[in-house]
């Protein structure tokens, strides 16, 4: 279906149909659609933010047709006001395996149905239709209010990251779209992804005496990261978080059953938290682990994904301000774009929006329009409020 043209959107739940209707599957993996990236529906966002709610917009391409949309909604004064940053994400994850049409965008049974309906075009919609409200009242606002809708959060983040780095220290507070029920997540934990790898020497598997076997060079290791390794990161543990963790995901060696493995391979998933972080991190673990049993030198060490955890100071103003139009201070066992901006932006981050997380990359993916619409009126109240 066609998006209908900002202009034409009269409520919030149309507008997120409109979202819906735009094919914005990050391309990274199997997206089930042959309609990747997020360049239709950042532009249709700018379209709305400068029609519809008189922001100025400018992209900034990350990676090649992937552009995040920036929308500044009021003139910076010059004068100290908080200056508050609204962020979602463009991209949603794949649509293959749905039981609807991803991109209907159907509004039914007071719902909009489709693919980024609740994970993140919901706190989209409802932020820009908070926008949208206000266009003609932004004198009234103390604060100066950016959009940023970020690409590419689904996988590593580029979109954030590229806009943290580029744009640090202009902001003072962010609200980070994801489906929290309108709680404010202030804390997660970090996700650090390591490999391991040994090598061994193939021979025939009937005179294995003859060579050295990876497989079993590598599982002594795995064995003291699932029990002494584990215990170690249990002692780190967040009043709200819980503890840190480790789990043993990919396993992979040989080549054929009568030949002795001259390779094995080990991915694990670290979720870290903040006094982990401090303290110098999973990797940082294991590597003591391995040194300290004299793996260091076989065990080759290789992390492909390092993010940090988000802790933000919950008597922030702004936090404190969300909390007093009854918003709960909550953690979360995800990851968002709200720590890139924290970590690399140095910009004080929450994560909150409408809807339940639960519906988040479903195969009927849904948001109900009394939550949309609620989301709207608590990001317009927030601004009112300041």
């Amino acid at each position: 279906m066609t998006p209908t043209p900002p202009a034409e959107i009269t409520s919030p739940a149309q507008l997120l149909a409109a979202l819906v209707r735009i094919p914005s599957v990050n391309p990274d993996g199997d997206p089930g659609s042959p309609h990747a990236g997020e360049a239709a529906c950042a532009r249709y966002v700018g379209d709305f933010l400068a029609s519809q709610c008189g922001a100025t917009v400018t992209y900034e391409e990350v990676l090649p047709g992937r552009p995040n949309v920036i929308g500044h909604l009021t003139p910076d004064p010059g004068d100290r006001r908080p200056r508050i940053l609204f962020a979602p994400h463009t991209d949603t994850v794949s649509v293959t395996g749905m039981t609807i049409d991803p991109f209907g965008g159907e509004i039914r049974d007071g719902r909009v149905w489709g693919r980024g309906a609740s994970d993140t075009k919901g706190t989209m919609a409802a932020m820009l239709w908070a926008f949208h409200e206000l266009r003609d009242r932004w004198g009234e606002i103390n604060a100066t209010v950016s959009f940023a809708g970020f690409m590419g959060e689904e996988t590593a983040q580029p979109g954030s990251r590229h806009f943290a780095r580029h744009h640090r220290g202009e902001f003072d507070f962010a609200i980070v779209g994801e489906p929290t029920g309108l709680d404010v997540v202030y804390t997660h934990k970090g996700c650090v992804w390591v490999d391991l790898s040994v090598a061994g020497r193939a021979c025939h598997g009937a005179s294995p005496e003859r060579g050295v076997n990876a497989i079993t060079r590598l599982l002594p290791v795995l064995q003291a990261i699932d029990t002494e390794l584990r215990e170690e990161l249990a002692r780190f543990t967040d009043p709200v978080l819980g503890p840190a963790t480790v789990n043993i995901g990919l396993i992979h060696g040989g080549s054929r059953t009568n030949i002795v493995p001259d390779h094995c391979a080990a991915s694990l998933d670290f979720r870290e938290t903040p006094a982990l972080s401090a303290a110098g991190g999973a990797v940082g673990r294991l590597g003591a682990l391995l040194h300290r049993h004299g793996w260091a030198e076989t065990v080759a060490v290789k992390a492909t994904v390092d993010t940090r955890p988000l802790d933000t100071d919950l008597q922030h103003p702004c936090v404190q301000k969300l909390l007093s139009l009854g918003a709960r201070p909550v953690g979360a066992p995800w990851f968002c774009d709200a720590a890139w901006l924290s970590d690399l932006g140095g910009i004080p981050s929450v994560a909150c929006g409408p809807g339940s997380i639960d519906q988040a990359h479903t195969e009927d993916e849904w948001l109900a329009i009394a939550d949309l619409e609620a989301g709207a009126d608590f990001y317009r109240r927030f601004l009112e409020s300041l």
